[in-house]
This record gives C-alpha cells, structure tokens and sequence, in this order.
C-alpha cells in the first residue's frame, strides 16, 4: 500500500552525502506549490492539494528508509502542518482523497491511534455510498491494508479491525468504529455483497472515456476489497481465487467481436489487480508458511505482459535474491529484454547481478575462520559490464541519465 515518489529523483548515495534534495531544490518546488495554489479553485485545486501532500509523504519515505530519526520527526512536522493547512481550506475541507493522505501520513509516522482516529473520522463523515463510491471504497481499502500489514500471523484474522472496516463497508450503512469481532452472519452477508458488487462491475460497459477511467479504478478498489476481506475470513486460497478470476474476465474474449472485452474497457484495471495479487502473496510469506513458486509464477506472467512496471520487477529481484541459482532469472531477463523497448528491465537485470556479486563477495569476505562458499564467483562482475554496454546500445539506455549514473558509478 502507499504511494510512488513524486516530485524527486531516487538518491545515488556517495560517501558523505547524498545527491538529490538540495535545499535551493526544496525551495524552488515550494515557491511553486504556493504561487499555484491561489490561482486554482475547485477541482484543479484538490489536484494540486493531493499532489503537494503526496510528496512531502514521499520525502517521510525517504527519511524511513534512511533510518534517519531526527531528520524524521522534523520532517514529519513540516509534513502535518502542511496536511493541516491544506485541509483547512474550504474546497478541500470534504474530500476524502486528502483526508486518505492525511492518516497515511501519520501511520507512516508512527502515530497509529491518532491516524485510526483520522480515518474514524472521515469514514463517519463520508455518508452511505458503500461500494458505490469510489473515494468511500479506496479510503476503507488502505485503512484495512495498513490494519493487515500489522498482523503477525493469520490466526485470529477474522477478529481483526481490518474485517470490521470492510464488512461495514459493504453494509453500506453508517459507519461505527471498531469495537470487536464482526458478527458471524455480517461477515457472510458482505461476501454475498462484495460477489454480487464485483460481477456487476466487470459486466459493466462504460459510456465514455472519464466514465472509464473512474470504473476501472473502483474495480481495481472493490476486487482489492473483496480479495482481501476473504484472505482475512477464509485464507490466501480465496483471495487468489478472486484474483485469477477477475484476471481471466478481463482477459476473455467477447462471444461477438473476439477482442477482449474487459481489457478494452478497464486497460489500467488488469496491471492494478495483477500488482495486488502479488503483494498479498508476497505479505502472506511473511508472516505464514507458503511456497514460493506461485508468487514466482505470478510475477513472470505479469512482468512478460508489463515489462515496464517498477514495483512488478521489485518483487521479483527481492523473491530471487536469495535464490543459490541465478540461471532462470538470467534467462527470463535475457527474455523479456529481447521482446520489449522498456528500460526497465535492463535496470533490474542489473541490479539483481549487482546484489548477487555483494551477496557473494560478504560470504568470501566473512572473517570467521573457514568458510565454504555455496555461490562461486563465476565473472559477475563481467557480466554486469555487458548488461551495461548492451542497455546503453539500446535505444531508450543511450539517453537515460540514471542508466550512465549506474554505469559510472560500478566502474568507480
């Protein structure tokens, strides 16, 4: 769950400091947000809203994945005054969108009870649409993804707050705050909801280009809901389930045309929920016992039909890295680099070779007596060179700063 980086480049780090987010940058991207801000109303000024709240949240990120407490906690007051003053203002008082980034910005910063309370609030607040409204529907689904992520085990789910947030979801009814286990009957009664709710959507046709846009997102939102409501009530088995069906209902073809119906209706929708299906499979292995190779599996068909998507490639260079043979990665690399234009699969072949080489070289250099490497060093270090001097030869490699950013820096 969360949000991509918006506004900055991903550091290179060096020695002492780390390139990206110089001050005179910060305060260029600042004047910007505010001689813009008066100039929109409306619509356009929820947008901007969203967007300057999006990437403060992306440098709270930064400071996380730095491990960086200070610089945190200063960030992270600059951060809420600014989500505070945006939700003062009148246009943006009653959306949701801005509350939704609100109470992720103060999970992300440790204050769990105060952003539950946030999220209460503004649940409370956004009326009865149920899973008719899109803002209500992504609100609820990261609530109870950010509730999932702190469970330590599957047992004892179904008593979870995150089962409460999206069973009174799909009752459509005002919303209560979590006060225990969902009843045994509710629960049966919003899996019949969410069925019903999700075989209407991939039945739908939408009437024009907006209307498209708005149900493919609300079905990426209401399968992420169903999928994770039954992982929590029944087990990971059933959330894939929905996950391969709306797959496949996406991918049919029509009887009448024999193009695929639900792919031309909801483009975006197919790469969403094959990015969901992933990530729960890649939560559950966390915290349970499951098998690698379905996740595996998952990730290839999805990278051989997006080779562009960052976070796909993610997963599957972090299910690999601790793998003792590189060979069927390699060939799925060579693979895909071979069938697509995408710079990005260049990018992760690279850096999978270059997480193996220092996985390799800390086992060599390990000082505690005789050490019998299981991963030998078989010329990484020239195979990384060429799948540098291959990326830079190709056509989108030879203008790409991060490419020769990378490329400089192993030479160095």
């Amino acid at each position: 769950s969360g949000f991509n980086s918006v506004g900055h480049m991903d550091t290179m780090p060096r020695k002492r400091h780390h390139i990206g987010h110089y001050k005179e940058g910060e305060e260029f991207i600042h004047n910007v947000f505010h001689v813009l801000f008066p100039l929109f109303t409306g619509k356009e000024k929820l947008n901007l809203s969203m967007c300057w709240l999006q990437y403060e949240i992306s440098k709270v990120v930064q400071c996380l994945q730095a491990k960086k407490k200070k610089k945190l906690k200063a960030q992270g007051r600059k951060s809420k005054k600014l989500a505070k003053n945006l939700l003062k203002a009148p246009d943006n008082r009653n959306h949701l969108s801005l509350w939704k980034l609100y109470a992720y910005l103060e999970w992300l910063l440790g204050n769990t009870e105060d952003a539950r309370k946030v999220f209460d609030t503004a649940l409370c607040t956004a009326g009865t649409g149920g899973l008719k409204s899109p803002q209500l529907c992504s609100l609820s689904l990261l609530y109870a993804q950010l509730e999932v992520e702190l469970l330590e085990s599957t047992e004892g789910a179904v008593m979870s707050r995150a089962v409460h947030i999206l069973t009174k979801l799909a009752e459509s009814g005002p919303y209560v705050p979590y006060s225990g286990q969902v009843l045994s009957v509710n629960v049966l009664k919003a899996r019949k909801t969410y069925e019903h709710a999700l075989q209407d959507y991939l039945s739908k046709t939408p009437v024009s280009d907006q209307g498209q846009v708005s149900d493919a997102n609300q079905l990426v939102n209401l399968v992420g809901c169903y999928a994770l409501f039954q992982y929590l009530t029944v087990g990971i088995d059933a959330a894939v389930s929905i996950y391969t069906e709306t797959s496949q209902k996406l991918q049919a073809p029509c009887e009448n045309t024999g193009e695929n119906f639900g792919i031309q209706n909801f483009p975006t929708a197919l790469e969403a929920v094959t990015l969901q299906h992933t990530n729960l499979l890649r939560f559950h292995m966390k915290i349970s016992v499951y098998p690698l190779n379905p996740l595996r599996e998952a990730l290839t068909e999805a990278l051989k039909r997006y080779p562009s998507n960052q976070s796909l490639w993610r997963s599957y260079v972090h299910s690999q890295r601790k793998s003792h043979s590189a060979s069927k990665a390699r060939r799925f690399f060579d693979g895909v680099t071979r069938s697509t234009n995408c710079l990005e699969p260049w990018l992760f072949a690279i850096q999978a070779e270059q997480m193996r080489k220092k996985l390799t070289e800390n086992v060599q250099r390990a000082d505690v007596g005789e050490i019998h490497s299981t991963i030998p060093e078989t010329g990484l270090a020239n195979r990384i060179v060429a799948l540098f001097e291959h990326a830079v030869q190709s056509e989108n490699g030879t203008h790409c700063p991060l490419l020769w950013r990378m490329y400089l820096s192993f030479l160095v």
